[in-house]
């Protein structure tokens, strides 16, 4: 596996690449630290006083230092990558330039606009085609949920957990979120037996979804800690779920390269202090 690392400098980037560390198998990591000049005024030189030495010397700092911090885990060091220019240009510029399975990022915990780490977590995994491993946190990387509404995006998603992260001796949650019937259109709610039959055959579906997770799971002798089906709207389910029962990485799937603004994935994102492996 190959992944691309993404970082300022800040802790927050590095609690999503320690996290990552304790999931993954073993993974090729290359660095990526982006010398960013748009944020200065018109009328300020990147060449006065040795700035632009100032700002190198900075970027190297912060490659080293991850370096450093990837010899400690089971990670292997790629290269370290340092770029001149915009960030999420420089980027996904580098995406184009590579094959990577995943993207690694940190995101703050803010709320609105200061959501994201910067705009650049957002803006990488609304533009890139490639998976996001997104995290605010340090933590034990111990509780993994699988949110899955049975598409092939969701099912794409275990395989890639299953193929890249170490699962074993770890506590394996399964979510499904049925929509609530009576949140349909009013014509159709208000025939009590059209509603019973709605969420009989969500129930079925739903059964079935969890089936075919742990049957793929139990392919790889990776047992099941807890299941559960939920009737609601999806994200706030999830959220809650994840809160709940202590998850430190969600799972979800994702349709490749549509943006996740709106989206049930947006939503859990921004709203839940777990990790969020995004797969597209």
């Amino acid at each position: 596996m190959r992944v691309l690392f993404c970082t300022d400098g800040s802790k927050i980037s590095f609690n999503a690449l320690k996290n990552f560390a304790k999931w993954s198998k073993g993974a090729v990591v290359d660095t990526i630290c982006v010398i960013d000049w748009t944020f200065l005024p018109d009328e300020v030189s990147i060449e006065e006083e040795g700035f632009s030495n100032s700002c190198a010397n900075v970027a190297d700092n912060i490659l080293k230092f991850a370096e450093k911090e990837i010899a400690k885990t089971n990670l292997i060091f790629g290269e370290n990558i340092k770029r001149c220019g915009e960030s999420v240009d420089s980027i996904l510029e580098q995406l184009d330039r590579e094959k990577y399975d995943l993207i690694i990022m940190g995101s703050h915990g803010k709320k609105g606009i200061q959501k994201w780490l910067g705009s650049v977590s957002r803006d990488i995994l609304n533009s890139s085609s490639i998976s996001s491993y997104i995290s605010k946190y340090e933590n034990r990387a111990k509780k993994i949920l699988f949110a899955t509404d049975g598409t092939d995006n969701s099912y794409n998603a275990v395989n890639m957990a299953i193929k890249y992260l170490n699962l074993n001796e770890k506590e394996i949650f399964i979510c499904v979120v049925s929509e609530n019937p009576n949140l349909l259109f009013l014509e159709g709610t208000l025939d009590s037996n059209w509603l019973l039959e709605i969420e009989q055959r969500q129930l079925k579906n739903a059964e079935r979804i969890i089936r075919d997770v742990k049957s793929r799971l139990e392919e790889f002798s990776i047992p099941v800690e807890k299941d559960a089906i939920i009737t609601g709207i999806p994200a706030e389910k999830i959220i809650d779920f994840a809160r709940e029962e202590q998850i430190d990485l969600v799972v979800m799937g994702t349709r490749t390269k549509a943006k996740i603004r709106g989206s049930v994935s947006k939503r859990v994102l921004e709203n839940t202090s777990s990790d969020v492996l995004i797969v597209k």
